[in-house]
């Protein structure tokens, strides 16, 4: 299938055009979405094939530490844990990412010394998105300056929710356009909608079809910042998006929940969702993430009791 926006490009020409398109999308039944989001995650998974999700889940990590606090050695720390992240098993694969904030890129970088380890950064006034038009691409253009492989960014979610769709749409197009080095090679933009903030499913279905349509590489939950974050409805949704959008114009785009995923249970749960909703072509860290920091420790604990028949318990896993 050709990869084309030719049949959406009369939908971005104006506010109202936008408007007119978004609010024509199918509306949500929400019963029937969290019944199948609660529906997929009594599925069991088990022996083998719980390895196999342990690993991946693993793989698809974006390990995260974005705090007031963070310092150079906490981010060497993490670093060299997504790297090798059960120094007593040299088979446990990497993380996706570590993502950090626009000033630690660089130690990040430094760190990871070339290993098979994306760099992430959030940017654009993160997290509240509060800032000007001018700040939020600098943030950007900072970030990707230092060396981030990937950009998290966030919308204005005021200005979603004000009803100024083509402002959102504006601003992810402006950002994806910052992200671009001046070799021609392109940071991978993932765009936040903070769903705990944008109210109905309605708004989640809408906001994930603006990111879409303005380029984005991956469109994702949540800052974890917030009371409620990625939920298996809100993300069960978002895959329904990728998928439709795929379908009607041939291009991929990627999903990552994000926040409160602490457990390898919560983990498997979201792949059954991506395998059943999606499909396999989503089930690969190049397509699907997970932005967690505690998550980690839980799948290595559940993998070192596969490996062992016991629990090892959380003193056998570094702490973050």
């Amino acid at each position: 299938m050709p990869t084309t926006l030719t049949a959406f490009a009369d939908v971005t020409t104006s506010d109202s055009a936008l408007r007119r398109f978004l609010h024509g999308l199918p509306g949500v039944d929400a019963v029937g979405l969290e019944a199948r989001a609660a529906a997929l995650g009594t599925r069991s998974i088990k022996t083998t094939a719980k390895a196999y999700a342990i690993d991946l889940a693993i793989s698809m990590i974006d390990l995260t530490t974005l705090e007031g606090a963070d310092t150079p050695g906490k981010v060497r720390a993490l670093s060299a844990k997504a790297v090798n992240p059960d120094p007593t098993d040299r088979s446990t694969p990497m993380t996706a990412a570590v993502c950090v904030y626009p000033d630690m890129v660089a130690t990040a970088k430094a760190a990871l010394n070339g290993a098979d380890v994306k760099v992430a950064s959030v940017a654009t006034a993160f997290p509240a998105g509060r800032a000007a038009l001018p700040v939020k691409l600098a943030d950007t253009h900072d970030a990707v300056a230092a060396g981030a492989d990937e950009i998290d960014m966030v919308i204005d979610r005021g200005a979603f929710l004000a009803g100024r769709y083509l402002e959102t749409y504006e601003l992810i197009k402006a950002v994806k356009e910052a992200c671009v080095r001046p070799d021609g090679t392109a940071a991978r933009l993932k765009v936040i909608f903070e769903t705990g903030e944008l109210s109905t499913y309605d708004n989640i279905r809408r906001a994930s079809w603006i990111g879409m349509l303005a380029g984005a590489d991956f469109i994702k939950t949540s800052t974890g910042k917030v009371g409620v974050n990625a939920t298996p409805a809100n993300t069960l949704l978002m895959l329904e998006a990728v998928r439709d959008f795929k379908a009607q114009t041939g291009i991929q785009i990627g999903v990552k929940p994000a926040g409160g995923i602490r457990t390898t249970k919560d983990a498997i749960k979201f792949l059954v969702l991506v395998n059943e909703t999606a499909g396999e072509d989503w089930l690969t860290n190049h397509w699907f993430r997970f932005g967690a920091s505690s998550l980690l420790n839980d799948l290595l604990m559940q993998r070192q009791k596969l490996s062992t028949g016991r629990y090892s318990g959380p003193d056998y896993v570094t702490v973050d």
